[in-house]
């Protein structure tokens, strides 16, 4: 049960993260060259391999089991609440959707009042970029995995998990941005943050001693608790939002 929570719970949270990087990459290519954005993206790659390599092993290796799973706790409660806010907002439409592909038409219509290099020249701006989107987002993912990762049992979903969203975004970079249009991506970030919160909780009571009825099963009733409560919240919201535009 936990190694596939887990497994989801991380290929959709980096999938989304990667989404959005890759939102920036294709506007730095389309709209300048494709060589500069791709040598950014790669540089990026590089400095976040190198996280990756020190930030696992130190965490899981040098901190207490106890104090890491309240801190791993504490961490996807702290993202996962965030996307859970979130995406009620947008489901009760006070907040706008959330949408790689709008980001990436944005994107692309902010670079195009940058003037381009001459042919052979270093397109610093762009390889900026690419390199700092990349790297914002990669960082988040290198968080996410590391602290679903830190459980017992839990390295190889979140490896699993972050792998297969690798390649799916890859796949649609390759086909553009076509899918990143039709990308149902508010109710995907709303599921995200349940499940983050759901491991949150999980991780954190453990972490202060609490032994969960039915073991990690209680995942799934967790989860459940989040779901209704937040989509009575969800309704609550669209209720008043509905009152106040007949008021």
């Amino acid at each position: 049960m936990a190694f596939t929570l887990t497994l989801i719970g991380a290929m959709l949270a980096c999938g989304l993260e990667m989404l959005e990087a890759l939102a920036i990459v294709l506007a730095v290519g389309i709209t300048r060259r494709f060589r500069d954005s791709l040598i950014g993206a790669a540089g990026a790659a590089l400095a976040l391999a190198a996280l990756a390599v020190v930030l696992g092993p130190v965490l899981i290796s040098r901190v207490p089991l106890a104090p890491l799973r309240i801190l791993i706790g504490a961490f996807l409660l702290l993202f996962g609440l965030e996307w859970l806010r979130k995406g009620v907002l947008r489901l009760a439409h006070l907040r706008s959707p959330s949408d790689s592909f709008k980001e990436f038409v944005e994107e692309q219509e902010s670079l195009e009042s940058l003037p381009v290099p001459a042919t052979g020249q270093p397109d610093w701006a762009g390889r900026t970029i690419a390199f700092k989107g990349v790297l914002l987002e990669g960082v988040e993912v290198i968080l996410i995995i590391t602290a679903l990762g830190a459980r017992p049992g839990g390295l190889a979903p979140a490896l699993i998990g972050g792998s297969v969203a690798l390649v799916a975004v890859i796949l649609v970079g390759l086909v553009l941005h076509a899918p990143l249009a039709r990308l149902p991506e508010t109710h995907l970030k709303y599921v995200v943050g349940i499940v983050l919160s759901t491991f949150g909780v999980f991780f954190a009571a453990e972490g202060l001693g609490v032994s969960w009825p039915l073991s990690d099963a209680a995942l799934l009733y967790l989860a459940a608790g989040f779901f209704l409560i937040s989509q009575l919240q969800i309704r609550v919201l669209t209720r008043e939002r509905a009152a106040v535009a007949t008021a």
